[in-house]
């Protein structure tokens, strides 16, 4: 009489992998996208003229296919976008060199002040690389972002995140981004 083999139970074997499939989903953490925050301007209603800028009134920031930065046509170190931005940015009524600039009436304790009339200009090739293009928006966020605080210590001797909700509105009303985006082109080589 031939012996017959034990077999293992294997009843329970599909209860463990279950409790290891919801172990493993309830303890992995996914990959969460990451993004940048920007309000998108409004749809054009009707066929617009183009806007003259006066040319003072404009920083052009270039970034080609090579991922090289350039600032009003020099080469830039993306680790000087931030500051050069800033400086471009804060308002110099008495330098014919700098951004014209308006008064402007402000609530919340700000009162009138200066406020410049610069636009930062950011053009990409098609090549340019995602790292880079975000590099330079985080750079000019940044700039932008420490202005606010600068206004805000200055106001009220509170940093950005101990500000109301009143005073945040007002904040970002007295130090809008300007940033405006051109399509992205292909550089040639001439």
């Amino acid at each position: 009489m031939a012996r017959k083999t034990p077999e293992i139970n294997s009843s329970s074997q599909a209860d463990i992998a279950f409790l290891l499939l919801c172990f493993f989903l309830m303890t992995t953490s996914m990959d969460v996208d990451y993004g940048i925050t920007r309000r998108l301007p409004p749809p054009v209603q009707a066929e617009q003229e183009d806007t003259k800028v006066k040319e003072r009134n404009v920083m052009n920031v270039m970034v080609n296919k090579s991922d090289k930065l350039l600032v009003n046509g020099r080469p830039c170190d993306i680790s000087m976008l931030k500051d050069l931005a800033k400086d471009f940015m804060t308002p110099r009524p008495n330098d014919e060199t700098a951004p014209e600039t308006e008064d402007k009436t402000f609530g919340e304790g700000i009162g009138t002040i200066k406020m410049s009339k610069g636009v930062i200009s950011l053009q990409n090739d098609r090549g340019t690389s995602y790292a880079m293009y975000i590099s330079v928006q985080n750079e000019l966020a940044r700039a932008f972002n420490e202005m606010k605080a600068d206004l805000a210590k200055k106001t009220w001797g509170k940093t950005l995140e101990q500000l109301t909700e009143d005073q945040t509105k007002v904040i970002n009303e007295a130090v809008p981004v300007r940033v405006s985006e051109a399509e992205p082109v292909d550089y040639k080589k001439d």
